[in-house]
């Protein structure tokens, strides 16, 4: 992806220096583009605690870069493995929800057993760490290869008028490692010249549509237009939305949808009113375990501060504000299930299937069983 005309990752290996991960800080975006050095596991624990970085592709790398980072650390260490076992609990508690996480911290374990000594174990680490993050960027550029299709069917049906799109949260390259997931389909489309407009879903508490999705649509020139969260119903109800592509924090093999908070909402609307609702996911998204979404998929829960503060340019300044009275409390959901019976069809690497146990299997037959 593209910022100010030059090609960025949203998480890499430092040039000149293999024992610094570099990552584009997105608390401070949209109005500062800030890029900040990780050093140790603590360091990025608490990058993905406090969302430094974030989205279930992102978070994945960041997990893999976490472990090398760890068996940076381990490799002086008179224990390596209890070192790398304590440094995987660390980081698989900072962020419940997203299965990217506990998925890339558990390659890392078993890549790195491979190892004879602690410079095999340090250098299997990294090798692997840049395997999932080249990993996460190809199965994007790959979604977009397949959703581009559905965008173009509207398109063609259209004449000449533009494809309105809908998104919630950010499942765009910054919520990954390039590409994105939700987004990938429509900066496809748009280079392929066909006329696309984005409706942007605030998203709050932490405004990651606002901020984030906004600003990377703009990076890359596709229109787009900023909305409150709850217009979306409205806007489908009066024939203002083509399609819906949102993205996951894990789906279940039978086909639910952790997203963020607010998803579930979007969905019943365009249910009611025959848009299609589709999800965009990588494989590691998947959750092969978990039948029932609504009931085992773990709902992050996040501090209240996020929801009676907000933050935003003022004089030049990035502020925090308080929005409610100083006496009531908040509740501070993070995501929110969709139910299978919700989703038109789910975007993946391999191509899109229906929601449902038999279709996502057929598509990774190696999960059967």
């Amino acid at each position: 992806m593209n910022v100010n005309g030059r090609h960025y990752r949203t998480i890499w290996i430092k040039e000149d220096d293999e024992s610094v991960i570099r990552i584009i800080d997105q608390r401070r975006l949209p109005h500062e583009f800030t890029i900040e050095d990780l050093v140790t596991v603590d360091d990025m624990a608490t990058a993905i605690k406090d969302m430094h970085v974030r989205g279930a592709g992102l978070i994945g790398a960041a997990a893999g870069y976490g472990m090398y980072l760890a068996a940076l650390e381990a490799a002086g260490k008179s224990s390596f493995d209890d070192h790398l076992y304590a440094a995987a609990e660390k980081l698989m508690s900072t962020r419940p929800t997203a299965v990217n996480l506990s998925w890339a911290v558990k390659r890392q374990l078993e890549a790195v057993t491979k190892g004879d000594s602690p410079a095999d174990k340090v250098a299997i680490a990294m090798r692997t760490a840049n395997e999932i993050a080249d990993e996460d960027a190809d199965f994007c550029r790959r979604i977009g290869e397949h959703g581009v299709r559905l965008i173009e069917e509207i398109a063609a049906g259209k004449n000449g008028r533009p494809v309105n799109i809908l998104t919630h949260c950010n499942a765009g390259w910054l919520a990954f490692v390039d590409y994105g997931s939700a987004t990938s389909p429509i900066y496809a489309a748009f280079d392929r010249g066909i006329d696309v407009h984005v409706w942007v879903d605030e998203t709050r508490p932490r405004n990651q549509g606002a901020s984030l999705t906004a600003w990377e649509l703009g990076q890359h020139g596709v229109p787009h237009t900023v909305i409150p969260d709850n217009a979306g119903g409205h806007l489908m109800q009066h024939g203002l939305v083509d399609i819906v592509i949102v993205g996951t924090d894990r789906t279940t093999y039978t086909g639910d949808v952790a997203n963020k908070t607010g998803t579930y909402l979007k969905a019943l609307a365009a249910k009611d009113n025959n848009v299609p609702f589709y999800v965009a996911l990588p494989s590691s998204t998947f959750d092969w375990e978990i039948r029932d979404g609504v009931r085992e998929i773990p709902i992050e829960e996040r501090g209240p501060d996020e929801v009676v503060y907000i933050e935003g340019l003022c004089d030049g300044e990035i502020k925090r504000v308080l929005l409610t009275p100083a006496g009531s409390r908040a509740a501070n959901y993070a995501f929110d299930v969709t139910p299978a019976r919700l989703v038109t069809g789910l975007i993946t690497e391999r191509g899109i299937c229906a929601a449902n146990e038999e279709a996502i299997l057929g598509l990774y037959p190696e999960h059967r069983g």
